[in-house]
């Protein structure tokens, strides 16, 4: 099957010279929860942009659901739905007034039997005929999503969805997307919280300086660049590590009384095993001992820091 998204070594330099994107080439296929990460200024919000038809690109090519962005904006455009990270709505319209206006706009007919249900599943309709600016932070978050969904794209782009949104609202938005991609709809997000990334997304991309220095499933950059970590709590303390443990690189802590072992997850049963058995042999007591594994948050700040 084709990617809905293909993005090739596309660039864009604005006024003055700065070089916003650096041949960007990306594809999405359908159907995933594909996040883009990146810090501020990296570039995530003027990719979304081009790909949106907001914003021109200086070079390359890309087409969404097979039209070309360029030569068929409207096709292209009438498949996508983008909530940006700005609240661009009529704060003295009704909710229902919003996405009825926003649907017509793509040239939709009236369908308000899907309306109702898109405002049901969001939690709206109980405020369908309330004025946006009467809405709490977190509903008119939930009202861009409606608004981006009302001419029934099947590609969706989230740009930080849940900044300034609580704990309790984040999840509810986590499983609405969750519902959407299940029904089909390919979601692209961009988010600072990188837990969201880790629950949600099928694939992660990180950009940087305008550059996508990384593309790759989730599951198997956890793999891949996350590393576990076992410590031991000694039942003495250690003045020094004996030379028949050198060879684990170990890490002992400043009062001798526990010793770190940083390892991958791939094969990892037989070294702990080994080197449990060589603290056996080399008289090490352990009183207890516990494992951490690392987030996606360490993979992303290991990532930024390598390429600064």
């Amino acid at each position: 099957m084709p990617p809905v998204i293909s993005v090739s070594h596309l660039s864009k330099t604005y006024a003055g010279g700065r070089a916003a994107l650096k041949d960007v080439s990306l594809e999405i296929d359908k159907g995933e929860i594909f996040a883009l990460l990146g810090p501020n200024g990296a570039g995530k919000t003027t990719l979304i942009s081009i790909i949106c038809g907001i914003v021109t690109p200086s070079a390359g090519k890309i087409t969404v659901d097979g039209h070309d962005i360029i030569r068929d904006y409207r096709a292209a455009r009438s498949v996508i739905g983008l909530v940006p990270q700005e609240l661009t709505i009529d704060f003295f319209e009704s909710v229902l007034a919003t996405i009825k206006l926003s649907r017509g706009l793509f040239g939709k007919a009236p369908d308000d039997s899907y309306l109702e249900s898109l405002l049901r599943e969001l939690a709206l309709f109980d405020r369908k005929d309330s004025q946006a600016r009467t809405l709490s932070g977190g509903m008119k978050r939930r009202l861009m999503i409606a608004k981006a969904l009302s001419h029934e794209p099947n590609i969706l782009f989230l740009d930080e969805p849940t900044a300034g949104v609580d704990v309790e609202l984040r999840r509810g938005m986590w499983d609405l997307v969750r519902r959407l991609r299940d029904a089909g709809t390919t979601i692209i997000l961009t988010t600072h919280y990188l837990e969201e990334a880790e629950e949600m997304a099928d694939r992660i991309g990180v950009i940087r300086q305008g550059e996508l220095i990384l593309v790759e499933e989730k599951k198997r950059l956890m793999q891949k660049l996350g590393q576990k970590k076992l410590t031991l709590t000694l039942s003495a303390p250690l003045a020094a590590l004996p030379a028949s443990l050198q060879d684990y690189a170990l890490s002992l802590a400043e009062d001798g009384r526990e010793l770190t072992y940083s390892y991958s997850e791939n094969g990892a049963t037989a070294p702990i095993a080994a080197l449990l058995e060589s603290l056996n042999a080399a008289g090490i007591g352990i009183a207890d001992l516990r494992t951490e594994q690392s987030s996606l948050e360490d993979i992303f700040v290991s990532l930024i820091g390598k390429t600064s």
